[in-house]
């Protein structure tokens, strides 16, 4: 895939600067001369291979690779940001206060089993001090997350949170403005909504979040 071909280019590169290189006449990877770098084509073959992914720093710090978990057939995907400390610990997806608010949202809301949807991250390990990601880095996960939603094919994705809207959708937005809009990703129908950790810290963006999911619990009517 052509992220991944960017993510190891990128990676030598910066490999080449840390060693004080500012020019240098070795040929960086070319998307359109290799064979193209095939993902596999099972979510389980897919997460053994982000389990042993170090194109990036952080598989040096990371405890563990939080891959996305549920039904690999859902009509609704859930995209997060970042694995949380506990997640990177745990090695599970959406654990803690921040899941519990999820599966409440799933359950009470959607009237879904949260065994019945699929709920990864964007990025599949957890940044030393919650920190931003670095470009690299994000080029490196993006693979991975496009290869999940390509075998998953859900009919919506709800991204929670600015990072997942941002890298997937690409347009430079303020996110509040764009929360809620029922947008079109390739073939899916793609709604961003606030992710529910910054729930817990300003809950009285609670009733926004609820009016989004109405929405796409309308959709799921709509098509059922």
């Amino acid at each position: 895939m052509k992220n991944l071909y960017n993510a190891l280019q990128l990676k030598q590169l910066y490999q080449l600067k840390n060693l004080g290189y500012q020019y240098t006449s070795i040929k960086p990877f070319s998307y359109e001369e290799q064979n193209p770098l095939e993902l596999p084509n099972s979510i389980g073959e897919l997460k053994k291979q982000a389990d042993n992914c170090h194109l990036c720093s952080l598989s040096k710090s990371r405890n563990s690779v939080v891959f996305g978990e549920g039904n690999p057939n859902a009509d609704i995907m859930f995209v997060g940001d970042i694995p949380m400390k506990m997640e990177d610990e745990q090695g599970g997806v959406f654990l803690g206060r921040g899941g519990e608010m999820l599966t409440l949202m799933i359950e009470k809301v959607l009237g879904l089993l949260r065994k019945d949807v699929y709920i990864t991250n964007f990025m599949k390990c957890h940044t030393l001090n919650n920190q931003e990601p670095k470009d690299i880095e994000i080029q490196s996960c993006k693979a991975y997350i496009s290869k999940e939603i390509e075998l998953v094919n859900p009919r919506i994705i709800v991204t929670l949170g600015e990072i997942p809207y941002q890298h997937l959708y690409g347009e430079e937005i303020k996110f509040k403005d764009i929360r809620g809009s029922i947008l079109t990703y390739k073939t899916h129908i793609l709604i961003p909504t606030y992710h529910p950790n910054f729930l817990l810290k300003n809950p009285s963006f609670k009733q926004e979040v609820f009016k989004d999911l109405k929405k796409i619990k309308a959709i799921l009517l709509e098509n059922s």
